[in-house]
């Protein structure tokens, strides 16, 4: 265990507030962080790898001049008076995509924000979690124990609730110096870019979502594939009708085991397991619904490649696209050590090797890169660092 000098932050500095569990709360909760100043820190918990959903448990605000809020969202689902409340005043969150879409589903909705992780990534921190952040700047220990909690039980543990507390309490703070630190390094225009974009993310809707089963890879053929494919559609759906983590109610080696066991034993399931017995019934019917569909209706065995192949394989496939890429890679990397920041957040792999490998018309001219990165979403101030380098880099290997 990593020993550190910090001084343990243990009580919040109000007290610990009341859980907000009734209309009436709420309102008053309104009114109060209505008649406050400045930006207001959020945060949610939720009980990820314990219930299926991803909503918010407990919602924590605080607010210069209001004082920290805990509020039971199950009890009051609708927290679209603290949205009124807080109107266009600054949201501040550490690790917004991990909260936006749980915050928005009770009715809070950013009109400005600022994520105080995605900040420390900026900054080049070299670690970026809330603790490692408030132990940085302010030289205070926050205890992290609860953050992979079962959080939609209750009552909510007292010592849980002061947990959550104290995460909105230290953040205002952190924006302040962190603001400062991005202006004295000259990043403040990056980051206001990156934190508007933040306001119109969404999750990502991942196409055939069954083939991240782990262990897919040793189910033969398209028939086992499907019987997986079927499986894991069962599972999920045993899941969301009972709340419960997809991998608590059964694993996804147990998947695949009981796809193997029926590719050599047709009808049957492979023996022991309590989460095979107790839905026998479901799993066979899925296994069965594999067994008879038509092989034009089986899934191919591997998913086909949207976008370039891997950069291993361009040297033999494509010399130029790599000898292009790897110039371009070294400059990124350059421009990132000399500026203390992830080669990622200075432009993501995959837009780059993108447009590498299929060069938009108009290349080698630096706008064409510029339009052809801002296709794929890339930020104005990434592209002014990415497409000259692409330019050269396309200059230098046709040379």
């Amino acid at each position: 265990m990593t020993e550190t000098s910090g001084i343990p932050l243990e009580h919040p500095a109000d007290g610990l507030p009341e859980v907000i569990d009734s209309e009436r709360a709420l309102d008053e909760a309104a009114e109060r962080i209505a008649a406050g100043s400045g930006p207001v820190s959020l945060d949610a918990e939720r009980a990820s790898g314990f219930r299926y959903s991803q909503r918010a448990y407990l919602v924590q605000l605080r607010r210069d001049g209001s004082g920290s809020f805990l509020v039971d969202p199950i009890a009051v689902p609708d927290l679209t008076p603290l949205d009124q409340a807080i109107g266009g005043a600054e949201w501040i969150l550490h690790a917004a995509t991990q909260d936006l879409a749980c915050l928005a589903e009770v009715g809070l909705r950013p009109r400005q924000l600022f994520d105080t992780e995605l900040a420390a990534r900026l900054l080049g921190l070299p670690r970026v979690g809330l603790a490692a952040v408030v132990e940085h700047y302010l030289g205070l220990v926050l205890a992290k124990e609860h953050s992979a909690a079962d959080w939609s039980q209750r009552p909510l543990p007292t010592a849980w609730l002061r947990y959550a507390a104290l995460d909105v309490e230290v953040l205002g703070e952190i924006r302040n110096l962190m603001g400062v630190d991005l202006a004295m390094s000259g990043k403040s225009e990056w980051a206001r870019e990156e934190f508007d974009a933040l306001l119109s993310w969404t999750p990502n809707t991942r196409v055939d979502p069954w083939r991240r089963t782990s262990g897919l890879h040793k189910v033969k053929g398209a028939r086992g594939v499907a019987m997986v494919r079927e499986l894991w559609y069962a599972r999920d759906r045993l899941a969301a009708d009972r709340d419960i983590a997809t991998g608590r109610l059964i694993p996804d080696t147990l998947l695949v085991a009981m796809a193997q066991h029926a590719l050599t034993e047709p009808g049957t399931l492979p023996p022991g397991g309590r989460s095979i017995q107790r839905y026998q019934r479901e799993w066979l019917a899925a296994l069965d619904r594999a067994a008879k569909l038509p092989e034009r209706d089986l899934p191919p065995v591997s998913q086909a490649a949207d976008g370039p192949p891997p950069p291993r394989s361009w040297p033999d496939k494509n010399p130029l696209a790599a000898a292009r890429l790897t110039h371009t890679r070294a400059a990124l990397t350059q421009f990132a050590e000399e500026h203390t920041i992830p080669v990622e957040n200075v432009c993501s792999p995959e837009p780059l090797r993108r447009v590498i490998w299929t060069p938009p018309a108009g290349a080698p001219a630096i706008e064409a890169f510029d339009a052809g990165l801002a296709a794929y979403g890339v930020r104005p101030w990434q592209r002014g660092i990415v497409a000259p380098m692409l330019a050269e880099a396309f200059a230098v290997a046709t040379a």
